[in-house]
């Protein structure tokens, strides 16, 4: 276990999937949990319920991370009214998957601007008032695939390679303030995606893992919960692989 009683984290798309469980854990942690989400509100209040349930803290945040100037309004607000805000789980992210060759114009700019761009503008906003606290942590979930690529998926991987480079550069320029930002870089994991796909490409996937099973939300999750933690603090500008293996 890890003590993050007293830190607020901002976890965006927080309602559904990996966030969810990153909220969840990070909220067992100690952590007030403001949860970010755009359209599912009856998702965002089913989270913030099962954790209040288990004795945990949360409210409710809604902003399109790829909005400007939604993004600062909303996260001054958070600050105002929890006084502050130490961690930032960078997590909210869309598909748009389909080959090159078919690949309108829109898909590219879509996956961009909720999965890179979002990034920027979530990061941006939280860096003011961590740089006066001189500390915080900074989590970006990047993507196996945004490694070592994948077919139909070129607008997706060059986003989130992208945050790892974004991930790098951020690390060194808020390193001298106490301020960690590190990447975590699932591989296939186990959600509402996977759950549609048939057998026969769940075996086709699963071949491919060393580990032989799709990863969970919990072992993100437990790895994000490292790296907010104080067992972090020499740790910055990494990418943390939780991929069951296949790359490595």
């Amino acid at each position: 276990m890890y003590n993050l009683d007293g830190k607020i984290a901002l976890v965006t798309g927080g309602s559904r999937g990996i966030g969810k469980a990153i909220a969840k854990r990070l909220a067992s942690e100690g952590a007030t949990i403001v949860i970010n989400y755009m359209r599912n509100e009856e998702a965002a209040n089913e989270t913030k319920k099962e954790i209040e349930d288990a004795g945990g803290q949360a409210t409710l945040s809604k902003f399109d991370v790829s909005d400007f100037d939604a993004v600062h309004e909303s996260v001054d607000k958070i600050i105002e009214n929890h006084q502050g805000l130490h961690i930032l789980i960078n997590n909210a992210g869309i598909t748009k998957d389909t080959l090159l060759m078919r690949m309108k114009e829109e898909d590219w700019d879509n996956v961009m601007s909720i999965n890179l761009k979002g990034i920027f503008n979530c990061t941006k906003a939280v860096t003011r008032n961590m740089l006066k606290q001189r500390g915080g942590r900074i989590v970006n979930l990047t993507s196996v695939v945004g490694e070592m690529g994948n077919a139909g998926q070129s607008n997706y991987a060059a986003s989130k390679a992208g945050i790892i480079g974004f991930t790098k550069a951020c690390a060194r320029e808020m390193a001298p303030r106490g301020i960690t930002v590190n990447a975590v870089s699932p591989g296939f994991i186990q959600t509402d995606i996977t759950d549609q796909l048939t057998e026969e490409l769940k075996k086709d996937y699963i071949s491919r893992i060393p580990m032989d099973r799709f990863g969970t939300t919990k072992d993100i999750a437990g790895a994000v919960a490292f790296l907010t933690s104080d067992d972090a603090s020499y740790i910055t500008g990494e990418v943390f692989r939780v991929n069951g293996g296949i790359y490595t």
